[in-house]
């Protein structure tokens, strides 16, 4: 498969099935934020060493990837025959939340981005995939989309925040508490 098509070249890009579609549209900003959380997550990956946080985010990633299919797919073609959320997915986040925060101290105040290189890439994991959420709440206003989509960004930022705490944690670095 080659790389280089050319035909994005007039600013447009083809969705699953074909269809073409503005680059700038809000479909294909969504899936791309998608992609740019996978990618940070791929850069925290090769900062963090706790394996099982590792082996976590790159099952992420592969739903990530799964979500990103699914943005691309207009509701017509949504019959083709594609990997899709299942509720599954949004247990393991909640599983994931549980296991992790049990390891921590209750949080008692409002705490900073930052503290380990791989807690930083977490807390930025996090502020773009609420970004994704957003933009995926924008899109379901004018296009069906799946709410276990919305649901999943909603808990993958609470994974991604509580594993940079995590993080942070395991590496013996304070929490950077706010000052008011």
């Amino acid at each position: 498969m080659k790389i280089y098509t050319k035909t994005g070249d007039n600013g447009t890009t083809s969705l699953v099935g074909g269809e073409r579609v503005n680059k700038d549209s809000l479909r294909v900003e969504c899936y791309g934020t998608v992609d740019e959380v996978n990618s940070i997550l791929g850069i925290t990956i090769s900062e963090i060493k706790t394996k099982d946080v590792c082996n976590l985010l790159n099952e992420i990633q592969n739903k990530l990837f799964t979500i990103g299919g699914e943005l691309a797919t207009p509701e017509n073609k949504k019959n083709v025959n594609r990997v899709k959320l299942v509720n599954n997915d949004i247990l393991l986040l909640e599983n994931s939340i549980d296991k992790y925060e049990k390891k921590l101290e209750p949080l008692k105040q409002f705490i900073l981005p930052g503290g380990t290189k791989g807690a930083s890439l977490l807390h930025n994991a996090r502020s773009v995939c609420r970004r994704a959420e957003r933009l995926v709440i924008s899109l379901s206003k004018n296009v069906k989309t799946s709410k276990l989509i919305l649901i999943y960004f909603n808990r993958l930022s609470d994974l991604l925040f509580v594993l940079a705490r995590y993080e942070n944690n395991v590496n013996e670095v304070d929490d950077i508490p706010w000052k008011k």
